[in-house]
């Protein structure tokens, strides 16, 4: 399919479209018929923002995980063009990494909404109706437990202490975290700390003095279980790792 390709209807108000899966494109055609929109489908976030300009109130649904642009990256630049925009982010994930990373850049008082492709069709038109229509925010219930996590301020890990948890689950050293985040050794280790407490890492010691846990390698499972990091982010800081030893290294 491609960028841009327009569904026609007789509705006045067209629902921008950003997904890169045919398959859920494809879903989306037949399930938002009725929905009173036109469907303008995009087969990523850069095509959108390239069409951006065409429309001054846009309504957009948007995957989170896209090729060129994901929807993360996508909404901050669409809400930095036009801070009316409705956005309601579609996506199979509901990992921590997103909810963390959304609640930094949704502007006060915006209306949006994300639902998991988990649910049937009629949800997703509810979600869509309440965002578009009725002027009210929809969160999937199952995302809940996650926002209320990232909401405890003294659980919340910083940026600072995240850029330190992706560190070391791309196996860098003390020393190369230092001059990466230009920071002392020591500094790195007093985030290491805070993030080991903020994850409930605790060491294990054994009668004999052994110590049965690796503080670094528990604290990256732990992410992991808890959507903290996620293969598809983690590919993406492994890019920019490298990118950054191209320069450094």
């Amino acid at each position: 399919m491609n960028g841009g390709k327009k569904d026609k209807m007789d509705h006045n108000n067209p629902l921008l479209i950003a997904e890169d899966n045919p398959r859920d494109q494809e879903f989306l055609r037949t399930n938002l018929r009725d929905f009173n929109a036109e469907l303008i489908l995009f087969d990523n976030g850069m095509d959108l923002l390239e069409s951006l300009s065409d429309f001054s109130q846009p309504h957009i649904l948007s995957d989170i995980q896209m090729p060129k642009l994901n929807g993360i990256a996508m909404a901050t630049e669409v809400w930095q063009r036009a801070p009316l925009a409705r956005i309601v982010f579609w996506s199979q994930y509901e990992d921590e990494i997103y909810i963390r990373s959304l609640s930094k850049i949704i502007p006060a008082e915006t209306v949006y909404g994300y639902i998991l492709k988990s649910n049937p069709a009629k949800t997703l038109l509810k979600a869509l109706a309440q965002v578009f229509h009725e002027e009210q925010c929809w969160i999937d219930p199952k995302l809940r437990p996650v926002q209320a996590r990232t909401g405890q301020s003294r659980d919340l890990i910083s940026d600072a202490e995240f850029d330190v948890l992706l560190d070391i689950a791309l196996g860098l050293t003390d020393n190369l975290i230092a001059q990466r985040r230009f920071l002392s050794r020591r500094g790195v280790q007093s985030r290491l700390k805070s993030l080991y407490q903020k994850l409930g890492i605790e060491r294990i010691t054994l009668k004999n003095g052994c110590e049965t846990l690796n503080p670094r390698s528990r604290a990256v499972s732990v992410a992991l279980q808890r959507g903290l990091l996620n293969p598809f982010e983690l590919q993406q800081a492994e890019t920019h790792f490298a990118l950054w030893m191209e320069k450094h290294g």
